[in-house]
């Protein structure tokens, strides 16, 4: 499946443009549609708060046991489970840091998108591949 790096807002142009990917996330009878960063530097998938909300968890300070990094610097974060649909790829399971912080972006990082899909990205022609694991 290819897609097309894109950008999160009309004023921006082509020099801002991503890898994002429209995704189905679907937890506890809930469903939801959002697009998520496709990020190989990222160590973990991070799950937004509000998505988290959407799909139905409640926010516990003493689960909040994994440290985030990079830029969402030293955040704590709820482990975080839900079943992801990417295009018509059969869905999976995938881990996420699920954090507090508002407007946090959706990623899908090392742990454990990269994990399930190998991606090539092709930056020059502003697109990126994505399929499942070769086994």
């Amino acid at each position: 499946m290819r897609l097309r790096y894109s950008t999160s807002d009309p004023s921006q142009n082509e020099f801002d443009s991503l890898p994002r990917m429209p995704i189905v996330l679907r937890r506890e009878g809930f469903t939801v549609e959002a697009l998520g960063l496709v990020d190989s530097g990222a160590t973990v998938n991070v799950m937004p708060y509000e998505l988290g909300l959407q799909l139905g968890a409640t926010w516990n300070d003493g689960k909040a046991i994994i440290q985030l990094a990079g830029n969402l610097g030293s955040q704590s974060a709820i482990p975080f489970f839900a079943i992801v649909q990417v295009g018509d790829i059969a869905p999976l399971r995938l881990a996420f840091a699920w954090t507090n912080i508002p407007n946090a972006p959706l990623i899908l990082g090392q742990v454990n998108f990269f994990m399930e899909f190998d991606v090539c990205f092709y930056r020059s022609k502003m697109e990126f591949e994505i399929k499942p694991k070769s086994q």
